[in-house]
């Protein structure tokens, strides 16, 4: 089970201890289970199997390949890149340098980790917040707090490309015929109700800090964070000193974190045009990045880790026929979910495995062993 990622071994603070802001609220060294990684991995193979089974045709699609053109594969890798990157820098911007570059791109692709083996509506940032917090010896109350306003700044975009995208849908055919009238009325929906979340959540960060206190500690209410419930206590209250230090920021503080932040979200939309366009020259991009931008907001609401499953039947509704031919669907998907999940699957599971090794305590010596 997924606590089993990051899972405290030692004793919690007991309720009358007291909370410090130094190493005390640190969680312990934890252990780990492949169960989520695998169960991520399989779905998502499984549901891909069955596409491939459906609709790939290896004669239709061999006469792609002439047309193929491998400089937007590589552009692709780029975008990857580029979002991984961006998405390190807007930690370092959010956290006033203490996070460099380097780190962040670490902490950058272990959120993207994490955010694959918990379901869509977490996200992965709680369990990135513990991770920075043992990884660097910090407080968890200040790690809580970069990671929170990075999510903040993350969802404003993210609710940003909603009216954008309702905004487009009168020149282009956003939303395909295939959802249908109640598809369509129930993803219109949930993009208002998605509006309506961040806004609150915007309130509660940096206008009312102490609300977002009880929203935080009914969060650690459920069983995968349970087990930090006491220590999340404490560093509420160092966040909401934090908060209201952003309070007082200025408005280029905010403008630079925005401008960084809104990279990695345009390379999230640009990779299917890049694998789509790389062997199918005369698709709509601007469509394709309109669409691309439509499954990754409705990816929320798939309930498995990381959308693993559901993606892919997203993939096929949003990026299939008649946008694109049936013989293409199974092959771009396939490089689209290998750039966009599985890589970071991979280099998630190889950091965290470090980071494992490096802070699990030393195994007793035994007695008369010599030094």
């Amino acid at each position: 089970m997924l606590p089993d990622t990051l899972d405290e071994t030692a004793r919690p603070p007991a309720q009358g201890d007291p909370v410090e802001s130094g190493a005390a609220d640190v969680p312990a060294a934890p252990s780990v289970s492949l169960r989520p990684f695998a169960w991520s991995v399989a779905l998502s193979a499984v549901v891909f199997g069955v596409i491939g089974y459906a609709t790939f045709d290896p004669v239709a699609f061999r006469p792609f390949l002439r047309d193929a053109r491998p400089w937007l594969l590589v552009a692709a890798v780029g975008t990857v890149v580029l979002r991984v990157v961006f998405g390190a820098w807007r930690l370092r911007v959010v956290s006033d340098g203490q996070i460099g570059l380097r780190r962040g791109v670490r902490d950058q692709i272990v959120w993207d980790f994490f955010a694959y083996v918990t379901p869509s509506a977490v996200g992965g940032g709680p369990f990135l917040a513990v991770f920075m917090a043992r990884d660097r010896q910090l407080p968890l109350g200040e790690a809580t707090s970069v990671v929170l306003f990075a999510m903040l700044v993350d969802q404003v975009w993210f609710a940003l490309t909603i009216p954008v995208l309702l905004v487009a849908a009168v020149w282009l055919d956003v939303f395909p015929q295939a959802l249908g009238t109640a598809g369509t009325a129930a993803l219109l929906a949930f993009f208002v109700g998605y509006l309506a979340w961040v806004a609150v959540l915007a309130y509660g960060t940096l206008v009312r800090p102490d609300r977002m206190a009880g929203w935080v500690e009914r969060l650690f209410r459920l069983r995968w964070l349970r087990r930090f419930a006491k220590r999340a206590r404490g560093a509420m209250a160092d966040m909401q000193a934090r908060s209201r230090s952003l309070r007082s920021r200025s408005g280029g503080f905010y403008a630079k974190a925005f401008a960084v932040s809104l990279v990695p979200w345009i390379c999230r939309y640009a990779l299917a045009v890049c694998v789509i366009a790389s062997v199918y020259p005369g698709v709509d991009q601007a469509l394709v990045f309109a669409r691309s931008a439509a499954l990754q907001l409705g990816a929320l609401v798939v309930p498995t880790p990381g959308g693993a499953g559901g993606v892919e039947g997203l993939y096929v509704l949003f990026l299939g026929p008649p946008l694109v031919p049936a013989a293409l669907v199974a092959p771009t998907l396939l490089v689209w979910r290998l750039l966009s999940f599985y890589v970071f699957i991979g280099a998630g599971l190889v950091l965290v495995a470090r980071h494992l090794a490096r802070v699990a305590p030393s195994p007793p010596r035994p007695a008369g062993a010599r030094t």
